[in-house]
C-alpha cells in the first residue's frame, strides 16, 4: 500500500507540474486581414514567434477578409466581449475605431513592457496612432506611394546616375518633360497608374503644396479657400497628364500593372506593395531591370500619401485583460516590430527606426531607396470619416478620380468633395 501511495504521489506531483506549465503558457488570440504575399510573410513571422516562445506565449492566428468585413467584425466582436487579444489595423482608421469604442488605450507602461517608446517611430506614425493625445496603436510599418521606373529606358535616355537612380525628375517642368519624352505614338506611355488609385497621387501633390485637408476647429475639411484651390491644382495636374496622352485616361489595376511590366511605360506610380510582384517576375526572368524611389517633388516640399499597418488591442467589453495576458500581448507587439526586416520583403518600410536605419535594411533594394517617404508621409486626417473602406475613400472616388479624366471640372470637384465630407461630420 505504501508503494502505491508513493507512486500516486509521484503521479500527482507530475500532474501538478503539467497543470502549472499549462497555466503559465499564454495564448494570444490574433486577427489580421493580410492575404497574398503579406499573409505568407505574416504567417512566417507568427510561426517564428511561436517556435521561439514555446511554453511561454503562443499566437493563435486567424486571417479575415480585408476591408469593411474585417473592421465590422472586429467592432461588433469587441462590443460583446468576443474580440481577439490583438489585431492588425490601419492607422488611418484609428479615429473611427476610437469613436466606436473598439480599441483599448496602449499606455506608456504597455510600451515599456514591449521595450518600445514613441521615440522609436517617426512623428507622423506616432501622431497617427493617437486620438487627442491618447495612444491606441503601435505602428508596424509605413506603406505609401512611390515611383517605379524602367532602368533600361531611363539609362538609354541618360537619366540614371552611377547608382542606377533617376536624375532630373524633381520640379513639375522636369517631370512633365520626362513624361513627354517617353510617350510615343506607337502606344508607349510616360506613366502608368490605375485610374481608381489616382487620388493617392492627388493627395500627395496636395501635401506637397502644404495643404490642410481637415481641421476640426477651423471648419472641417479643406477649411480655407486656399486649401480647396490646392486640391484643385493637384487634381488638374493629373488631368493634364491624361489630356496630354502621357498616361491612359481609363485603366484598371491589372492593365496598368501589365502596361509597366511589358515595358510600355517608363514610370509606374503605385504603393510599395507591388515590390514583391516585380521581384518575383525578375526572379523568373520575366522583368526588365527596374527600381523604385520616392515621388519626385513637383511642388514645394516632399510629401507622399501613406498609411500604416499597426497593432491594436480591442477593448472587449466586460472582458478585462489580466496583467499576464497584457504583458504577453505587448511581448508579441515588441517582437514583431523588432523582426520587421522580414516584413520589409513585402515592400513595406519598417516603422521601427532601429530596423529601418540598420545595415541590413539599407542593403535591401529597392526598399531603402524609397524609405525616406516615412519621414514626410501624409496620412489621412484625424477624423472618423477617414481610412480604408470609409467615407473619405468614397469621396475621392466620387469626385477626384472622375475629375482626372475630364468627367468633372477639377475646381468644381474639389469644392463638391469639401461640401460632401463636411455634410457628414
Amino acid at each position: 500500500m505504501r508503494m502505491s501511495l508513493k507512486r500516486l504521489g509521484l503521479i500527482s506531483v507530475a500532474a501538478l507540474a503539467m497543470t502549472s506549465a499549462a497555466q503559465a503558457q499564454q495564448t494570444v488570440v490574433w486577427w489580421d486581414f493580410l492575404a497574398g504575399g503579406d499573409g505568407v510573410r505574416m504567417k512566417a513571422l507568427i510561426d517564428a514567434f511561436n517556435e521561439e516562445h514555446q511554453g511561454d506565449i503562443q499566437i493563435d492566428g486567424t486571417t479575415l477578409e480585408w476591408g469593411t468585413p474585417f473592421y465590422t467584425k472586429l467592432q461588433t466582436s469587441s462590443a460583446i466581449g468576443e474580440g481577439p487579444d490583438i489585431a492588425t489595423y490601419h492607422l488611418s482608421r484609428i479615429p473611427l475605431a476610437v469613436d466606436s469604442g473598439t480599441l483599448s488605450e496602449i499606455t506608456d507602461e504597455d510600451m515599456e513592457a514591449a521595450g518600445l517608446s514613441d521615440s522609436d517611430f517617426t512623428n507622423a506614425a506616432v501622431e497617427a496612432a493617437k486620438v487627442d493625445g491618447t495612444r491606441y496603436a503601435v505602428p508596424f510599418d509605413q506603406h505609401g506611394l512611390i515611383l517605379y521606373y524602367n532602368k533600361e529606358m531611363l539609362d538609354e535616355a541618360g537619366m540614371l546616375d552611377e547608382n542606377g537612380l533617376p536624375t532630373g525628375l524633381d520640379g513639375m517642368d522636369n517631370f512633365e518633360a520626362a513624361l513627354d519624352e517617353f510617350t510615343t505614338e506607337d502606344g508607349q506611355y510616360g506613366l502608368s497608374m490605375p485610374t481608381g488609385d489616382r487620388y493617392r497621387a492627388v493627395y500627395s501633390f496636395f501635401g506637397q503644396q502644404g495643404g490642410t485637408m481637415f481641421d476640426a476647429e477651423a471648419g472641417g475639411f479643406f477649411p480655407t479657400d486656399e486649401d480647396v484651390e490646392k486640391l484643385a491644382t493637384a487634381t488638374e495636374t493629373m488631368k493634364r497628364w491624361v489630356d496630354n496622352g502621357w498616361t491612359p485616361s481609363q485603366i484598371e489595376s491589372p492593365a496598368s500593372l501589365a502596361l509597366f511590366t511589358s515595358g510600355q511605360a517608363a514610370f509606374f506610380i503605385m504603393g510599395n506593395w507591388e515590390v514583391p510582384t516585380f521581384t518575383d517576375l525578375a526572379a523568373k526572368g520575366e522583368m526588365f531591370d527596374w527600381g523604385a524611389v520616392e515621388l519626385p517633388v513637383l511642388f514645394d516640399q516632399k510629401a507622399a500619401w501613406s498609411d500604416s499597418h499597426a497593432f491594436v488591442i480591442p477593448a472587449n467589453a466586460g472582458q478585462g485583460m489580466d496583467a499576464e495576458k497584457r504583458e504577453a500581448v505587448m511581448e508579441v507587439i515588441g517582437w514583431m516590430d523588432r523582426h520587421s526586416l522580414d516584413w520589409a520583403g513585402a515592400g513595406h518600410i519598417p516603422a521601427l527606426k532601429a530596423v529601418r536605419e540598420g545595415d541590413e535594411f539599407n542593403a535591401l533594394k529597392p526598399q531603402s531607396d524609397y524609405a525616406g517617404f516615412a519621414d514626410t508621409a501624409v496620412f489621412d486626417p484625424r477624423t472618423v470619416l477617414a481610412g480604408p473602406a470609409a467615407p473619405l475613400g468614397d469621396a475621392w472616388g466620387n469626385f477626384i478620380n472622375p475629375a482626372t479624366t475630364g468627367e468633372l471640372d477639377p475646381a468644381d470637384a474639389a469644392a463638391e468633395m469639401r461640401d460632401d465630407l463636411n455634410s457628414q461630420l
